[in-house]
C-alpha cells in the first residue's frame, strides 16, 4: 500500500511539472491575439498568431511566424531576401527634432508642377533593385537622389514625401496588445470601471451587450480574483467573443461566469440532489464554475489575416455559474453592477438587476442617449432605490504632437455616450 501511495505521489508531481506554464504576458506567444498596426495607424488588424498565419500587405502575403516570441511593442519591416520578402524585426531610430529649421525654412511649393516628370528612376529599375536584394530604405534614398524637385520642396513636404515612399517600399508593422473600442470609447469604459468601484476580490454583476468588452475589462481588473457574472434576460446569453482577444489565462477565464436574471432572482432553494447534477464545482476560495474549459476554433477579425494548415484554439469564457454560487449571491448580493446595453431600456433592466446588489453597492449604467438615462434616474429617485445619482458625459480630445504642427486631430470621436451612476440603498 505504501509503495502504491509513493508511486501515486510521484505520478502527481510529474503531471504538475508537465503542465504548461502560463505564457509571459509581455511577449506574443503562439495562439494569443495581437493587434497589428500597419504603417503607423494606416490599418489595424486583429489576428491570432500561429506558424501558418499570414498577413496581406499590398499585393503580397507575409508570414506572421517571426512575431511569435517577440515582445509587445516590437517593430517589424518588410525586407527582401533570397527566398522573397519577409518581416524582419528592427530597432526604432529616434529622429532628431527639426522644429527650429522649420521656422527658418523659406522654401515653398508654389513653383512646383506635378507632371509626373520629376522622377528619373523608372519602375523597371526599382524592380531590378528589389530583385538584387536592395532594402526599402535604399530604394527610398535612390528615389530621393533621382528626384528633380525634392530639394525645392518645403521641409514638411520632404517629410511627407519620405513617409509616402516608406509606406510603399518599406512598410512597417508594429506588434501591439489587442484593445477594443467597439461601441464604447476608452474614456467611457474607464469611467464605468471607476464608478462601479471594480477592485480585486469583488463580485461584479455585468449586463454586457457590447460583445464582451465590458466583461473582459472587468475580468482584467479583477486579475483572477473575485467573479464577474454576465447576466441577461431570456434563455440565451449574449455573445462575449471579444473576451478571447484579452489573452486571459485559464485562472482568469474561470472567474467569468454567466447566469440569467431569472436564475439570480428566483427564491427557489436548491436541494442536495439537484446540486449533484449541476455542472460545476462547489463554491470555495478557488472555484465556483465549471472546471473544464471549452475550446473553440480561433478566428481572425479582419479578412487580411489568413490561417493556413494549423488551427489555434483558445479557451472560451462564460461558463454557467453553479447553483451554489447563485445561492451565495442571492444571500450576500453582488458588490457592484455595470450595465452596457445600448439597445435596451435602462430602467427596464435596472429595476430587475438592482435588487441583486448588496446594500451600499455602487452601480454604473452606460447608454448612448441621455433621455433613457434621465428617465431611469427619475424612477430611481421616485422609488428611493438609490442615492448619489448623477449622469456624466465623458469628454476626450486627441492631439497630434509634431514640431510646429501640434493641433487636435482632424477626425476623432466627438461623442462618448453617457453614464448614470449611484449607490443602491434599502427601500424598507
Amino acid at each position: 500500500m505504501e509503495k502504491n501511495k509513493d508511486q501515486a505521489v510521484i505520478m502527481s508531481e510529474n503531471n504538475n511539472n508537465n503542465k504548461a506554464q502560463d505564457p509571459n504576458p509581455r511577449f506574443a506567444s503562439e495562439g494569443c491575439s495581437v493587434l497589428l498596426d500597419v504603417n503607423d495607424g494606416d490599418r489595424l488588424v486583429f489576428a491570432r498568431l500561429s506558424g501558418g498565419a499570414v498577413l496581406k500587405i499590398g499585393n503580397k502575403n507575409y508570414s506572421l511566424k517571426p512575431l511569435i516570441g517577440a515582445p509587445f511593442g516590437s517593430l517589424f519591416q518588410v525586407e527582401t531576401g533570397e527566398d522573397g520578402s519577409f518581416l524582419s524585426r528592427i530597432l526604432p531610430v529616434k529622429k532628431e527634432s527639426s522644429s527650429n529649421n522649420v521656422i527658418d525654412d523659406a522654401r515653398d511649393n508654389r513653383e512646383l508642377i506635378d507632371n509626373n516628370e520629376a522622377q528619373n528612376l523608372t519602375g523597371e529599375e526599382i524592380e531590378a533593385m528589389r530583385r538584387e536584394g536592395a532594402k526599402g530604405d535604399e530604394i527610398i534614398e535612390a528615389l530621393i537622389a533621382n528626384s528633380k524637385t525634392f530639394d525645392q520642396k518645403f521641409q514638411l513636404s520632404q517629410e511627407k514625401y519620405k513617409l509616402k515612399k516608406q509606406k510603399k517600399y518599406a512598410p512597417k508593422l508594429l506588434l501591439r496588445r489587442p484593445f477594443a473600442r467597439r461601441f464604447l470609447r476608452v474614456d467611457a469604459l474607464s469611467l464605468l470601471l471607476t464608478m462601479a468601484n471594480v477592485t480585486a476580490y469583488s463580485d461584479v454583476l455585468v449586463v454586457d451587450m457590447v460583445g464582451g468588452l465590458v466583461t473582459g475589462a472587468v475580468a482584467e481588473r479583477l486579475g483572477g480574483t473575485g467573479y464577474v457574472c454576465n447576466t441577461y434576460k431570456g434563455n440565451s446569453p449574449p455573445s462575449v467573443e471579444m473576451v478571447r482577444m484579452f489573452n486571459f489565462t485559464d485562472k482568469v477565464i474561470e472567474r467569468i461566469v454567466q447566469s440569467s436574471i431569472n436564475e439570480l432572482s428566483s427564491a427557489k432553494t436548491v436541494s442536495p440532489e439537484e446540486n449533484n447534477h449541476q455542472e460545476g464545482v462547489h463554491p470555495s476560495t478557488s472555484d465556483m464554475v465549471e472546471g473544464t474549459p471549452v475550446t473553440a476554433e480561433a478566428r481572425v477579425v479582419v479578412d487580411d489575416v489568413v490561417l493556413e494548415s494549423k488551427i489555434v484554439k483558445a479557451p472560451k469564457a462564460g461558463a454557467k455559474a453553479s447553483k451554489e454560487a447563485i445561492e451565495m449571491w442571492k444571500e450576500n448580493g453582488f458588490s457592484s453592477l455595470i450595465m452596457a446595453a445600448q439597445d435596451q431600456d435602462p430602467w427596464a433592466l435596472a429595476k430587475d438587476v438592482l435588487p441583486l446588489l448588496s446594500y451600499s453597492a455602487p452601480f454604473a449604467i452606460y447608454h448612448q442617449y441621455l433621455q433613457p438615462l434621465a428617465t431611469c434616474m427619475h424612477n430611481l429617485q421616485q422609488g428611493k432605490m438609490a442615492i448619489n445619482l448623477q449622469i456624466t458625459e465623458p469628454w476626450l480630445r486627441e492631439y497630434q504632437v509634431l514640431p510646429s504642427r501640434t493641433h487636435p486631430h482632424m477626425q476623432m470621436s466627438s461623442f462618448g455616450g453617457y453614464v448614470l451612476s449611484g449607490i443602491r440603498i434599502s427601500t424598507t
